[in-house]
């Protein structure tokens, strides 16, 4: 048996959740699987390399046959898993698990990832949040004493976890000094203690995938899924798994994932904003052509972006699996109907486009949204549960029309320049503290939208970008413009509040991620470093 050592400091009921058996089946995990998964890190940085090098990618001729044979599918989904025009995401917070259960969706995405700081504290605590939500005796008490229940008037949305992606380790759970992947843990230990519950109250173990770049990526967590329920005594196929495309290489091979996991595949998602950031990150020396506007000018109608969800929405639907539309980050504020007003507008429009699209469904943050992309859903698909059926044969998606950054409307200005400082200081403020997903300026950040800041800034000056006040992006430029946001960010919160609210640490971490010659391929990487 491998002996797993746990390092992470004392946790409520953590007990409950690392027993002997759970991380007997941890250490099983990470002596199949571990190396494996090294490996492939390696080839995805040998891959940057290699298509910034040549300024392309292209679909794989090794697994042309793939593509091009008509016959397969993934398996059908499972019933709770059919109709999922509304999901909401969001960490596993206590409250959080609660009100998203309870917001009409369809589907809960509990979020072990981008929204989600991995400490110690919340890597164990969402673990027992969602034990106990699976078991509906889950229920929390604000300080200000008002209580929060699962409904008993209505169905509860469906739990769709989303564990780490393969970048990120467990420093708290080693094995001989050697931590085990961030993946394996979240998925190990919500598989060990709630795969057979789930079934017995009608439902299955589901997961999101986030961040994979590659269908070897694919054909690991299909090995892994495989592993677990034969070692747990559950079906093979039992297992439901939506992968998020939110990289550019993995936009070249959807339907090689899709197949790699065909026996538990349930779809795919457009991952938008962790896709933007993996185009800049991808080619952020690659030259001019590759250069995003200001992150807010970049929609959904741009022509790359037009690519990537069409092509997305074919392929899912050519092989039987759910399409899955994005995150909007627009969110309403109860304190301002001038802003609600907008962001519901907004949000609307954006729902509507993805369900003319075909999606069989999409995303929203704020349980305010749920009855606005309802609506839109409901009105589209009528009585059917989803648009399986349509398949879009009217697209044909080039490599070179996935590519063409150029075209993308917009322009680098010194307000995107100091939005993109002023958000990812405070997002990182809030992820050193411990929160993940932040309401900044009216829109939800989370990690990917932090990210798409702090790569476009590294990018523009880089690259020498002139901004339209004439102005060449540069690091003392951006610092001038770190200490005003700074100091308006003291203004308005108070000088105890911004002592501490981790505000220098977070211009330290900014500045490692967004101004160092060599580019952080994550900055949760140097952020996890960081915290407890």
């Amino acid at each position: 048996m491998v002996d797993i050592t746990v390092t992470g400091p004392p946790v409520e009921r953590a007990d409950e959740i690392l027993t002997s058996d759970a991380l007997a089946f941890l250490g099983e995990l990470h002596e199949r699987f571990t190396d494996r998964r090294d490996d492939l890190l390696r080839r995805r940085a040998k891959r940057r390399e290699e298509a910034a090098r040549a300024g392309r990618l292209d679909f794989l001729p090794e697994t042309r046959e793939i593509r091009e044979d008509p016959s397969w599918r993934v398996a059908p989904a499972p019933p709770d898993l059919q109709d999922r025009r509304v999901e909401i995401t969001g960490p596993t917070e206590r409250k959080m698990t609660i009100n998203a259960l309870n917001s009409g969706a369809n589907v809960w995405l509990a979020d072990l990832e981008d929204a989600n700081t991995p400490h110690w504290a919340n890597v164990v605590g969402g673990q027992v949040n969602l034990y106990d939500a699976i078991r509906r005796r889950i229920s929390f008490t604000s300080p200000e004493g008002k209580s929060y229940t699962l409904r008993e008037d209505g169905r509860l949305a469906t739990i769709v976890v989303r564990p780490r992606g393969w970048h990120l380790d467990e420093r708290h759970l080693t094995v001989g000094g050697r931590p085990l992947p961030g993946a394996l843990v979240d998925f190990g230990l919500h598989f060990f203690h709630n795969a057979k519950e789930l079934l017995e109250r009608g439902s299955g173990p589901y997961y999101y995938l986030p961040k994979m770049e590659s269908h070897l990526e694919a054909r690991l967590w299909n090995d892994v899924f495989t592993y677990a329920q034969q070692r747990l005594g559950i079906p093979v196929g039992t297992i439901r798994a939506t992968v998020l495309i939110e990289t550019i290489p993995a936009a070249f091979e959807m339907e090689e994932i899709l197949y790699e996991l065909r026996e538990h595949a349930s779809g795919l998602n457009a991952g938008r904003w962790d896709y933007l950031f993996s185009i800049i990150k991808y080619f952020r020396d690659a030259g001019p052509s590759f250069i995003l506007p200001d992150r807010n000018a970049v929609t959904m109608t741009a022509p790359c972006m037009r690519a990537y969800t069409e092509l997305l929405v074919k392929t899912c639907h050519r092989r039987g699996a759910f399409a899955m539309g994005g995150m909007a980050a627009f969110i309403p504020n109860r304190r301002d109907p001038e802003v609600t007003e907008r962001a519901l507008a907004k949000v609307r429009a954006d729902k509507e486009r993805e369900a003319s699209d075909g999606f069989d469904g999409s995303w929203v943050a704020h349980p305010d949204l749920v009855p606005i992309c309802k609506e839109v859903f409901d009105t589209k698909l009528g009585d059917q549960p989803n648009q399986l059926d349509r398949l879009r044969d009217d697209v044909h998606v080039t490599a070179d029309q996935l590519l063409d950054i150029a075209a993308t409307p917009g322009s680098v200005t010194e307000a995107g320049l100091r939005n993109n400082v002023a958000v990812a200081l405070r997002y990182l403020a809030a992820w050193l503290g411990g929160n993940g997903a932040v309401a900044i300026f009216n829109l939800m950040e989370d990690a990917a939208t932090a990210e798409i800041a702090r790569s476009q800034i590294w990018q523009w000056m880089n690259n020498g970008v002139k901004l339209d006040t004439g102005e060449t992006v540069t690091a003392d430029l951006v610092r001038r413009i770190e200490d005003e946001e700074l100091a308006r960010i003291r203004s308005e919160v108070g000088d105890e509040a911004f002592v501490r609210g981790d505000y220098d640490r977070a211009r330290e971490l900014f500045e490692r991620v967004a101004l160092a010659p060599d580019f952080a391929d994550f900055l949760t990487l140097p952020a996890y470093a960081m915290i407890d």
